[in-house]
């Protein structure tokens, strides 16, 4: 039950955002584009949750995606919708902790 609960919070083991990116991971905000203008990480594309699904086709499955928002509950979400279609995908959480880590 708790290594459900961890899975489900994303507290599994701990992810090398560093090194995916060196793999040619994509990283993806899920923010609106109002908040995505108010700061982002550099090469981030934005694609805002409401509209993730209508732009699945144009993204590339030989890359990794690391999806981010402002405290990791869309792109929990968007990790979700991206890997239920046969995506690698990573929840970084929130975008100003994941520019942190990469």
């Amino acid at each position: 039950m708790l290594t459900a609960i961890k899975k489900l919070l994303g507290l599994g083991p701990k992810v090398d955002y560093a090194q995916l990116m060196d793999n040619g991971a994509v990283i993806i905000d899920v923010r609106s584009a109002g908040e995505y203008r108010g700061g982002h990480i550099p090469g981030s594309k934005n694609i805002p949750l409401q509209n993730l699904s209508g732009h699945i086709a144009k993204l590339d499955k030989k890359k990794p995606i690391i999806t981010c928002c402002a405290s990791g509950m869309r792109s929990g979400s968007a990790k979700s919708m991206l890997k239920a279609k046969g995506f690698e995908v990573y929840n970084g959480g929130s975008w100003m902790s994941l520019q942190h880590k990469l």
